[in-house]
């Protein structure tokens, strides 16, 4: 079900909005980006409930899982960039 909001923004961030999204794609990209923030939030979150419980929670932390998290990252950001591309080369 979706609901409708009334909510204030700058006209610098509409503007900006616009320029990524389109006019027509303000309310999905809004969403979209709203769904992604709340997802972070509430996984830092249970992050930190987690870290509270236990006193070595970090230490397995270590350089392999540095690594492996900044391999995913830059994972997503290649499948953005090759959607960017796929989308600059389809003629409709």
């Amino acid at each position: 079900m979706c609901m409708r909001l009334h909510i204030n923004l700058d006209e610098e961030l509409v503007e900006q909005i616009d320029e990524l999204a389109g006019a027509r794609g303000r309310s999905a990209f809004i969403r979209e980006t709203l769904a992604k923030e709340v997802e972070e939030r509430r996984a830092w979150a249970a992050f930190e409930r987690a870290a509270g419980s236990c006193p070595n929670f970090g230490d397995h932390l270590g350089p392999d899982w540095v690594r492996r998290m900044r391999r995913e990252d830059g994972a997503r950001r290649q499948k953005r960039l090759d959607e960017a591309w796929a989308r600059h080369d389809d003629p409709d």
